[in-house]
């Protein structure tokens, strides 16, 4: 063993909180052993704190890292237009930039994994400096061979920095910016895929018959196929395990068996869902059905930050208010969907997602000193309620930190970040 971390309780998401807990780590960066400090040593301990799977966030944009506040308030369709014409203002090294600052927030936030939609490939240029683990999904859009060039191209540009750390998919980017045989092209290839379905009410209407906000769009768009995007990727054979959907907020309940059937694992995103006026996602009716889900923050655009506790806190409150009931979603249950169930939506749930020997040793420390849950007496309800980026002790990716507080600031990272956001408004 390299490495014992100790803290007051330890939650290894599969299996029961262990107080007075340590995590052994192997030298290769895997778990040796979970179990109490007085078995496996107290190594280095964190009084008062909490150690938990490091979370699995498994619907991403770090490109979009510096975009919070942008067109807030605005209809959906209206939102992606101005944010595509403020994009359209940045250069490939703004995007690295912007990147590596949200992979810095990300590991600041507890994240050690992201499943992240990436326009310019740069999210994978960032992982790979900064430690994240990741699947980096290189976006397409179109209807021609001429979306797939650009895949290629961005597909070669990314090539040098990949590892199993930071491993390569593709991203289809939705039914209404795809053709049917652009999602074939896409699958064809066996990466890891991931889409965005569902998202709204607006997107259903104007893929059924081209009405509604996004008829204004129509010229950026595909034409609408007369379905649904899942039922249009159900007749075409598409829908299947490997595949990320994200958000189905807009679902009914033969497409959540169409999803559950065909083993799509769905990121549910309720914060960036609610700011855009989009809707509640039907998490209770998804986990019902069978179908794997993760809790996600999608992008600061919309959400707009990285901050996964509030991600949670979030997902409690929007599965509570639209079921009537408060055991819709536990804080144990959340907290499992952004970590073991991140973990099985990414195809990863071997690697990480829970504390277990063998897995990687992507791990959060969580302080709860002088929070309003100490004296803790439900250390994964004050982990869920009480967390904060500002109460995460260290984030380890492979038994490595990868962020310390009070030592990793990475004032660079940030001040280029904010040159590039300055840009978009000029």
């Amino acid at each position: 063993m390299s490495r014992v971390v100790s803290a007051d309780w330890v939650i290894p998401v599969e299996g029961e909180p262990i107080r007075e807990g340590a995590v052994a780590i192997r030298d290769d960066g895997r778990i040796a052993a979970v179990g109490s400090s007085a078995d496996l040593g107290a190594g280095e301990a964190f009084p008062g704190c909490v150690i938990l799977p490091g979370f699995v966030n498994c619907h991403s944009h770090l490109e979009y890292a510096v975009y919070a506040g942008f067109g807030d308030g605005l209809g959906f369709s209206s939102w992606i237009g101005l944010h595509v014409g403020r994009k359209s203002l940045l250069e490939v090294d703004d995007m690295r930039a912007i990147a590596t600052d949200g992979a810095h927030e990300c590991l600041r936030s507890g994240i050690t994994t992201v499943g992240d939609c990436s326009f310019a490939g740069a999210s994978a240029e960032a992982a790979a400096v900064t430690g994240l683990r990741a699947i980096v999904y290189l976006e397409v859009f179109g209807r021609d061979a001429a979306a797939m060039a650009r895949f290629a191209e961005l597909r070669d540009r990314v090539e040098p920095v990949l590892s199993d750390r930071v491993r390569l998919g593709v991203s289809p980017h939705a039914p209404y910016t795809c053709t049917a045989e652009l999602y074939a092209e896409c699958a064809a290839l066996g990466l890891p895929l991931a889409t965005h379905l569902a998202e709204s009410v607006a997107e259903t209407a104007f893929l059924l018959d081209g009405s509604g906000d996004w008829a204004a769009f129509a010229d950026m768009l595909v034409p609408p196929p007369g379905r649904t995007g899942i039922r249009m990727l159900a007749e075409a054979g598409l829908l299947g395990p490997g595949m990320v959907a994200a958000h189905c907020v807009d679902v009914e309940d033969d497409e959540i068996a169409l999803l559950a059937e065909h083993r799509v694992g769905v990121a549910h995103c309720a914060r960036s869902n609610g700011i855009l006026g989009c809707g509640i996602a039907p998490l209770r009716d998804l986990l019902a059905a069978g179908v794997t889900v993760g809790i996600a923050t999608d992008s600061p655009a919309s959400t707009p930050s990285f901050d996964l506790f509030e991600e949670l806190r979030t997902a409690i409150v929007a599965a509570r208010a639209r079921e009537q009931r408060p055991d819709a979603l536990t804080a144990q249950t959340a907290l499992e969907l952004a970590t073991f169930g991140g973990a099985r939506v990414l195809g990863l749930d071997d690697e990480v997602g829970s504390l277990a020997p063998g897995k990687w040793a992507d791990m959060t420390v969580v302080s709860l000193v002088g929070s309003p849950f100490e004296p803790v007496e439900d250390p994964v309800v004050a982990a869920v309620l009480g967390g904060s980026p500002d109460r995460v002790a260290a984030t380890l990716v492979s038994g490595e930190d990868r962020y310390r507080r009070g030592t990793s600031a990475w004032p660079d990272s940030r001040r280029a970040a904010r040159r590039a956001r300055s840009s978009m408004l000029r």
